[in-house]
Formats: structure tokens, sequence, C-alpha cells
């Protein structure tokens, strides 16, 4: 069908005057209306199941629902793992990068089912994590399953999958900048306009869709509070946002080790994978309880679910004090006391819920995470009688952009994700110089963020953007081979010198008895052996062959390709076909010239 289809729709492009590529457009619209239902789909038990949380509540049954409800949402998440393979890695947004980076964009639908599924148990049951995660991930599915049927090449691969993750970040937050940014930051690092082009487009049709089924409200309403009092960012307040930003990228850096600490503490325990959910809900459930009871607080834990109404409190100007100051100095130790309780729970919250296997976001921890903390900086600032006029409620919601900055490492993001959602400009500056200030502390203390720590340890080298976007276009069947000059195992050394003079090549490929690759030995390695040229005679090549010596596939990027350069440290690499006949080698000159001329391609673009 693919080999009919595409075609078909070029010519059609042909015919009207548009570029080769015009269908992409198309496609992205069609990818964004349909991510728009299906957020609306994905939102909807989510709220359902928070109505029947306040329900239960009315019952006077709470600590049940407080204990069990994590854990049979742990359960399901368990069983959900055990039925739908999991072939992702890591928390969802973590599975798309690594699908761009090292799968050229090509992910699995049991991907995105299992993400549906689980992180609906595990959120709606109270797990402490938000849903931005999920519908990235299902957004990212739907955009590479649909390059697949259309047999797209791998740079649209990874545009149409993007068109997916940022349709549904839009429609879940009802923010289609920070959606586009978010993909072309984190998750594509691709600024290009044949690829931001389709992206908005999938992005404002995702939310136009939405804002037509529930509306453009924005996802918290900050109030009137917001709109009064001096709240204009001058040159005196820069040393109060300087301590936040600092004190943010501080706390982001322990989030992303305490969730990394987590993860490793749950795979490396004997407990079962598919019980592993259920553990990690007890925990939480317990953790619920034990609040409980220490506060006697007659409403549901507020670092349960996605925390949208612990946020929307927070920014609040009336939740912190009423307008006698010396009211406020009486109350600052225990309203602060709440505050920082609420930040240190939410955050080892949601380490158990996802460290264990839980599915969800971690936009949503962080944004609270970071109003608690913003909370904090305001309430001091302003009990030690600085600015009176200034809520802390303002620092509150500067502290959500500089926590969400801080964890991703992603400012631009982070700014524009905190504006959408609250529809607040009064505070835009502040809120820049804050997130700019955090991530610089975080990157300092920890230089991986809750998406890239788990890369990092299986040795996935993000890089440059602009090397990566180049790369990552490109696989070795744009290269100029080299001519792969084959030898037997068994052969003499001598006969390598031989081939070397006469033929002019230093670089050999060693094969078996059945001319089956078993390494090489490059020039590297021959000149090595020189150095003692009267043993030449004696050895063989299976005494100078390397056979550790990574080989290259077809599918394989170049950025693949480079990195295995840079590990096994030669000048070539050995291409193999898919029944594992030699086809050439790749020269590292090769490449670079290769990828000096797509630099020169892209700059007359």
């Amino acid at each position: 069908m693919k080999r009919i289809l595409t075609p078909y729709l070029r010519k059609i492009g042909i015919r009207l005057g548009f570029e080769r590529d015009w269908y992409l457009y198309l496609v992205a619209a069609v990818i964004g209306m349909f991510m728009g239902l299906a957020a609306v789909a994905f939102i909807w038990p989510l709220r359902q199941s928070e109505f029947l949380a306040e329900q239960f509540h009315s019952a006077k049954n709470l600590w049940v629902l407080v204990l069990l409800g994590p854990a049979i949402g742990g359960l399901i998440t368990g069983v959900l793992i055990t039925l739908l393979t999991h072939e992702g890695v890591g928390p969802g947004v973590t599975s798309v990068i690594y699908s761009v980076q090292r799968k050229r964009g090509r992910m699995s639908w049991k991907i995105g089912l299992r993400k549906w599924l689980a992180s609906t148990a595990t959120i709606g049951s109270g797990g402490s994590a938000g849903a931005e995660g999920p519908i990235v991930t299902i957004g990212a599915v739907v955009g590479s399953n649909i390059a697949r049927l259309l047999g797209t090449g791998s740079q649209h691969t990874g545009t149409l999958l993007g068109c997916g993750a940022a349709a549904g970040l839009a429609s879940v937050f009802n923010a289609p900048i920070a959606g586009i940014f978010f993909v072309m930051e984190l998750l594509l690092r691709d600024f290009s306009l044949k690829t931001f082009t389709p992206i908005v487009i999938a992005a404002v049709v995702s939310s136009a869709t939405t804002q037509g089924i529930l509306g453009d409200a924005a996802l918290f309403d900050v109030g009137d509070g917001f709109t009064h009092g001096d709240i204009a960012f001058n040159f005196l307040q820069i040393p109060t946002f300087l301590l936040l930003g600092l004190v943010c990228g501080l706390i982001g850096a322990m989030f992303v080790r305490t969730l990394d600490f987590s993860e490793r503490l749950f795979a490396s325990s004997k407990i079962p994978i598919f019980a592993r959910p259920l553990v990690g809900g007890l925990l939480l459930g317990i953790l619920g309880v034990g609040i409980f009871w220490l506060t006697s607080d007659e409403s549901f834990p507020k670092f349960y679910g996605n925390g949208y109404p612990t946020i929307e409190s927070l920014l609040d100007p009336d939740f912190y004090f009423t307008s006698d100051t010396q009211e406020v100095l009486k109350q600052a130790g225990p309203v602060l006391m709440l505050l920082a309780g609420l930040a240190l729970i939410k955050l080892i919250a949601t380490s158990i819920t996802v460290g264990s296997g839980g599915a969800g976001g971690l936009f949503a921890p962080s944004l609270l995470i970071g109003a608690a903390t913003g909370g904090i900086v305001g309430y001091s600032v302003h009990s030690l009688g600085f600015f009176p006029g200034t809520s802390p409620a303002f620092f509150a919601l500067v502290g959500m952009a500089s926590m969400v900055s801080a964890t991703t490492h992603a400012p631009l993001t982070a700014i524009l994700i905190v504006y959408e959602v609250t529809q607040s400009y009064e505070l835009i500056l502040p809120l820049m110089f804050a997130a700019v200030v955090s991530t610089v502390v975080s990157r300092f203390v920890c230089r991986d963020s809750v998406y890239t720590f788990k890369l990092s340890r299986m040795g996935v080298r993000l890089g440059s953007m602009s090397d990566l976007t180049i790369l990552r276009r490109l696989t070795p069947e744009d290269l100029t081979l080299t001519h792969a000059t084959v030898v037997k195992r068994n052969d003499s050394a001598q006969q390598l010198v031989d081939l070397m003079e006469s033929a002019g090549t230093s670089d050999f490929v060693v094969v078996d008895d059945h001319n089956k690759y078993c390494g090489m030995v490059t020039s590297e390695d021959l000149r090595s052996a020189l150095v003692y040229r009267e043993s030449i005679p004696l050895l063989q090549v299976s005494e100078l062959q390397r056979s550790e010596l990574p080989t290259i596939a077809h599918d394989e990027t170049l950025d693949i390709v480079l990195d295995k350069f840079t590990q096994a440290d030669v000048q070539a690499l050995t291409l193999l076909g898919s029944e594992g006949e030699i086809e050439g080698l790749v020269t590292r000159s090769n490449l670079m010239v290769r990828y000096q001329r797509a630099l020169d391609e892209d700059s007359t673009q």
C-alpha cells in the first residue's frame, strides 16, 4: 500500500505546483486532529477518577482509598507490563528520545497502547505523575506508525513523530507553542524550517480541536490577583529571583538524582517486574496514610495524582496570608513547613511512582514542586518586609518555570509552558531570568535531565544540536564505500604486507573458512607489527586481527556510526548486509566529507 500511496501523493503535489514533500503538511494536520480527539479521550477517565475520589471522600472512607488506591493501580500497571511487552526505555519521553536517537524514530504501537492503559491506571489511582509524558509517547507512536504506513524516509519519520508528540502536549496543556518547542528542544533537537512547519501545523490543529470540545480556558486559573498590585519586575528584585533560580536548580538536580536512585533500586531488587508497580503503590499508600494520620487533614493527600488542584491553590494570593502583616509573621513558620513538606513529599512520591515502573509524566510533579519552592521563597521575602505589594503566589509561578527548566534542562520550553498554562504575561521577565539560572545550576550539579539520566547510563550520547540534526538524516547508503580487501584467518601476515604495497590498502577484513566476518586488521595494527619486521613471516592474520571492532548496518544513522568510530578509534569499519555479507568499508574520512557536504546543502536551503 505504501509503495502506491506515497508516489501518488507526490504526483498530485507536482501537478499542483507544490514541492515534493508537500503532503507532509496534510498528514501533519490529520495527526493534529486525531491527537486532539485522543487527548480528550485520554483526559476524560482521569477527570472521572478525580470525581470518584471526591465522592469516596464524602463517604468518610478516605483512608481506604489513600492506602489501597495506588496499590490497585500499580497491580493493573504490572499486569499490563506483563501482557504488553515493554519495548521502550524508561519513562515515556525517554523512550521517545531513545527511538529518535537509536531507532530512526520507529516505535511499536504496543508502546502507545501500553502507555495509554498503564498511565490511566497509575494516575487515575493516585500515582504521583502527570499526563503529559504518556500523551507525548502516544502521539509519537501515532506519528511514527503513520510514517511507516506512508513509507517515508528516516528524516520524515522523525518529523511525523514530532508532529504527534507536539500535538499531544499541545492538547493536554492547551499550550501549542510549548508543545512545538518541547519537541524541537528536547526530542528532535532540530529547528530547521522543514521540520518546524509540519510540527506547527499539527500542534495548532490539535489545540484547536481540543479547544472546540473542552473550551479555551487556561489550565490554571490564576485569577485577578495577578493583574493587580505592585508586580512590575525591576532591578531591585533581581537578587530575589536569582536566589529562587539557585534554589530550584539545586532541588531540580536532587529530583533527578532521587529519581535515578529509585529506578536503580527497584531494578536491582529481586521483586518481579510485574510486581514492582504494586510495591511502589503500596509504599505510596503507606506514605499517604502516614501524612493523613500526622496532619489529620480531611482532604485527599495533596501529593497524589497530577497535583493540579494543589498548584492552583499555590497560585492563589489568598492562600498565603491575610492583609495583616503581623499575622503573616506569626504564621510564617507553619506555612513554610507546610510548603517545604509538600515539595519534599511530592519529590519522594514521584520518585517512588515512576521509579517502581508506574506510568506517567514528570512535568506536573515538577510544576508542583516548583510552585511550593517559589511559595517558600516568596513567603520568606514577604515576611521579612521586602516587596510588600508582591504576593508569594507570584514567586510560586516563577518557581514552576524554574523547576521544570532545572529538571528538563529546557528553559525555553519551561518558560513557554508556564506562560501558556496560566495565560499570565505579567511575570515573564523574572520567569525567564530564574529559569535560565536554574538550568545553569542544575546542569552544573547534575549533567543529566530527568529524561536523559537513563540514556546516559546506556551510553547514548545526545551531542550538539546541529551535529545530530544533520547526522541523523543520513545513513551508510549516503556514503561512498571503499572496496574491502578480504583475507582469511590462516593467511600469513606477509601476504598483508604484500597487498599493502601492491594495492595501496592498509585496512583488511578478516573472514573464516565460510567467508563470514570475524574481524579486521587495521592500518594501526599493521604498522605496529612492522616495527618488528623480521617477525612478519612468522605471524598469521589471526594473530593480528581485532575481533572486538563493531560493524555497521544499513539502517544505522551516521551519528551512531560516528559513535562507533570514536569508541573503536580506527579509520575504517566494515559494512555488513542483512545476511552478514561484506559490502565494503566505511571510512572516517568519507563520513566527514559527506557530513560537510550536508552542511553546505543545508546552508543553501
